[in-house]
């Protein structure tokens, strides 16, 4: 290896160091000037190089100097430069003793500061625009629980910021979430927020309703359109929710010839009896939900491309309670209350018991937890509700398949009641709609969907 010259490496050092250096003599004369000195200021070392640092601040190429102030006290510098670059430094000037304590060299270190300066003003104006997102939802809060309705998860009340932008305006917003979310509560949501609050609020369960009779429990039908029609006729829901809102929940469950008359609804405002020939007006908001892949759907052909870009103009993901939890204890809460005072009691959960259900995953989502608080409110037998009230959430998380022994306390009806509940909510989870969640447990549509809604109420 050859001989290392360690001028030549400390010159090389010098000039790549990621740090501006510049250096001047004890007279304050320019002797070296790096690179990064360059870059971060914009001058040319060509200027400055031989030149008195004194002249270079008087001529202005230099705002101020550290050199100046360490060959005055003998004392370290650091001060603060923005250059014309338009970067911030941090300037140390430091002196250099010869071995008779007099200064020989200063030696001036400039590290840019530009991206941290940034990064400090993007995180005040971030913590600005936080305090304001704070307070915006906080009124949101406030206004959501007025109406009886819990929202003390951070992403609930996100959700009621994107409701909170749409509800005043007649846009067709579509609420996607899984079963249980409580999409029908942010709808009424919708509705109260809306010119037409005072106008009906018309719930339609596309699942629940048989195919063959879907269009005229809709659309209503005239007098004699078909056997068994009442012969004075009758107003389809969209006629009822006129001025007002239609939901319509389950919306991945319409046929495809009923969603060529739903699209026509929408586009032209306007209906037509079963039966009938004359259109009928309507002035109508259409919200609608769905827990499926209505996107899917449509790649396989079982939704129409037109019908879906109607009414995914403000789409908006309701999610589910195991992504909020912080929801969990004001909804136990709410529940309770809601049955305390139907029933007259004063029935609490203690400690132990709400951290069960603070716990649990819930894959029923809202829906499964006011299940579990009924239940759990029935089994007590004490003013408290005790980790021994809880048996149907001991039995869920058991493997799948197996919900263990009877408890003890849990009597054989309610016990296979709550069986049967299991067995249906996890079917409907599987398959995300009636039909295929009837037929996967042997039973007719009509009946899965006539016990699921025994069990729970939307």
């Amino acid at each position: 290896m050859d001989k290392i010259n360690l001028d030549e490496w400390m010159a090389d050092i010098l000039e790549n160091s990621f740090d501006g250096i510049y250096i001047t003599d004890n007279h304050a004369n320019t002797i070296l000037v790096n690179k990064s000195y360059e870059t971060i200021t914009g001058l040319d070392r060509g200027e400055l190089l031989n030149h008195n640092m004194e002249e270079l601040v008087e001529r202005k190429v230099i705002s101020a100097s550290g050199t100046l102030m360490v060959l005055r006290t003998g004392q370290p510098v650091t001060l603060q430069q923005e250059f014309k670059t338009g970067k911030k430094a941090l300037i140390t000037s430091s002196p250099v003793f010869d071995s008779k304590h007099q200064v020989a060299l200063v030696v001036t270190n400039v590290r840019d500061l530009t991206e941290i300066y940034n990064l400090k003003v993007e995180l005040k104006k971030n913590s600005k625009q936080q305090t304001i997102l704070q307070k915006e939802l906080e009124h949101m809060r406030e206004q959501f629980l007025n109406q009886d309705v819990v929202a003390d998860d951070m992403r609930t009340l996100e959700t009621l910021r994107m409701v909170d932008k749409v509800k005043r305006l007649d846009t067709t917003v579509t609420l996607v979430g899984e079963t249980g979310v409580g999409k029908e509560v942010f709808a009424k949501y919708i509705h109260q927020g809306s010119a037409r609050s005072s106008y009906p609020f018309i719930k339609v369960n596309c699942a629940t309703i048989p195919e063959n009779l879907m269009e005229s429990e809709l659309f209503g039908y005239e007098k004699g359109a078909f056997t068994g029609a009442d012969r004075h006729g009758k107003a389809g829901l969209f006629e009822v929710a006129d001025k007002g809102t239609i939901f319509l929940d389950e919306i991945g469950e319409l046929p495809l010839n009923m969603q060529v008359k739903l699209l026509r609804v929408i586009q032209e405002r306007e209906i037509k009896r079963v039966g009938g020939v004359k259109p009928i007006h309507l002035d109508v908001r259409i919200l609608a939900a769905t827990n499926r892949d209505l996107e899917e759907m449509l790649k396989e052909g079982r939704f129409r491309e037109d019908l879906y870009y109607r009414l995914m103009v403000f789409p908006i993901r309701v999610p589910p309670l195991r992504e909020r939890m912080d929801d969990i204890s004001g909804l136990t809460e709410l529940f309770l209350r809601q049955l305390n005072r139907k029933y007259g009691t004063d029935k609490r959960f203690s400690r132990e018991a709400l951290q069960i259900l603070l716990e649990y995953q819930w894959p029923g989502n809202i829906r499964e937890l006011k299940n579990v608080v009924e239940r759990a409110y029935i089994i007590s037998s004490e003013d408290w509700i005790l980790p021994n009230c809880l048996p149907m959430i001991q039995n869920r998380t058991r493997e799948a398949g197996t919900f263990g022994g009877m408890p003890a306390g849990f009597g054989l009806s309610a016990y296979l009641e709550q069986l049967e509940w299991n067995y249906i909510n996890e079917a409907y989870e599987k398959y995300g709609n009636i039909r295929d969640a009837a037929a996967s447990l042997g039973m007719a549509a009509a009946t899965f969907a006539r016990k699921k809604n025994k069990h729970v109420k939307d």
